[in-house]
């Protein structure tokens, strides 16, 4: 999680800004390669789709890391735009199938196990990002946009080996006799929390994507690569706290609560200026975006949709080339009017989990397994 995603995904984030100043990168093309992350992000998203076996492959989760830690260190060494819009569509794929084939891990081996094992697992994703955004902070005093990606990439090496061992989740899609199991009914909820996590996609990336930019615009100095830090460091906890309410609350009530504190937390900077108001949003939007996370793909397994996390995932990805293409036009006058569209979509899908709640399902027995 903190390889694929904390690391080779959102480190574009903080590095962003020093290759506009130094590699003269301009802002439609830092909104391209933004956009060709997304891309590879649903690319990866409906490979696991129409290939299940992929996802559950040891061999193609370690291939995908090393093919992510790859396009990372490749950065520097391109010098145009058709090369780095390549290199991070194919980075966005690697880190899709990394996180369906991760999540499956997860749901399926640790279930029996404590909850908050999950929760800090997908905690992975926050360390990732502090880690990456603190490295990105020390090289952006002393060195170039080059160096900001290899240490990345040696960062995201490291983890990768340290996730080497992880296996393939099993397949749940059988019955002990081999036989396809009976599943319930349960597509009307599961559809409504498509819906909701699709435009947690879209108001989501519309906050990833300016959240900093806003800050810096807004505080200026080194507040907006320390936002993102702030960011990370609040995403590591968040999803271990989510999963041990899940214990006393359902988690279609915690998905809910979780989007309306974080539709406050993306509103908050462009209501309000200043410091305060804008390290509030960063551990707000920190504390709930992998939460949505793990709540949403939690119920999605519980469901037993066949290929709920691909499913979901797409859904998200698609949200997230919407994202920035609904935002764009009202960046001529700043950021916070993109920030208070980020929000309005977040109260959508906060409405969609609403309906979720509606005769949740909760007890509907144990999920097919293999024999």
């Amino acid at each position: 999680m903190a390889a694929a995603m904390g690391v080779g995904r959102f480190v574009y984030t903080p590095i962003l800004p020093l290759m506009h100043e130094q590699a003269g990168v301009s802002a439609s093309l830092g909104a391209d390669l933004a956009t060709a992350n997304f891309l590879g992000y649903l690319a990866g998203a409906l490979i696991g789709i129409a290939a299940p076996a992929l996802v559950r492959s040891a061999t193609a989760l370690r291939g995908s890391l090393v093919l992510l830690v790859a396009t990372l260190a490749l950065m520097p060494l391109a010098s145009d735009g058709t090369a780095w819009f390549a290199l991070r569509l194919v980075a966005g794929a690697a880190s899709a199938l990394v996180f369906v084939a991760a999540v499956g891990v997860l749901l399926s081996r640790l279930r029996a196990h404590a909850h908050h094992l999950a929760g800090w697992a997908f905690g992975g994703v926050g360390a990732g990002i502090a880690l990456s955004g603190l490295l990105v902070l020390a090289v952006q005093a002393a060195s170039t946009w080059q160096a900001a990606w290899w240490t990345c990439a040696a960062l995201a090496a490291l983890l990768t080996a340290l996730a080497w061992p992880l296996a393939g989740p099993s397949d749940g899609a059988t019955s002990a006799t081999g036989v396809p199991a009976r599943r319930p009914r349960t597509h009307r909820w599961f559809l409504a929390l498509l819906a909701s996590y699709t435009f947690e996609g879209i108001g989501y990336i519309i906050a990833g994507t300016f959240l900093v930019a806003a800050i810096q615009q807004d505080v200026g100095g080194r507040l907006g690569s320390g936002a993102w830090v702030v960011v990370g460091l609040a995403a590591l906890p968040s999803c271990a706290l989510w999963t041990r309410l899940a214990r006393r609350w359902s988690r279609p009530a915690l998905l809910l609560a979780s989007l309306t504190i974080q539709a406050a937390g993306i509103a908050l900077p462009a209501l309000l200026g200043g410091a305060l108001p804008a390290l509030v949003s960063a551990v707000l939007f920190g504390a709930t975006f992998m939460g949505v996370s793990t709540i949403a793909l939690s119920i999605g397994s519980h469901l037993q949709v066949p290929r709920s996390v691909a499913l979901l995932t797409a859904g998200y990805g698609i949200g997230q080339i919407l994202g920035p293409l609904l935002a764009a036009p009202l960046l001529q006058h700043g950021y916070r009017q993109a920030l208070l569209l980020g929000s309005a979509m977040v109260v959508v899908a906060a409405a969609a989990s609403a309906a979720v709640c509606v005769r949740f399902p909760h007890h509907l027995g144990p999920a097919p397994t293999t024999a």
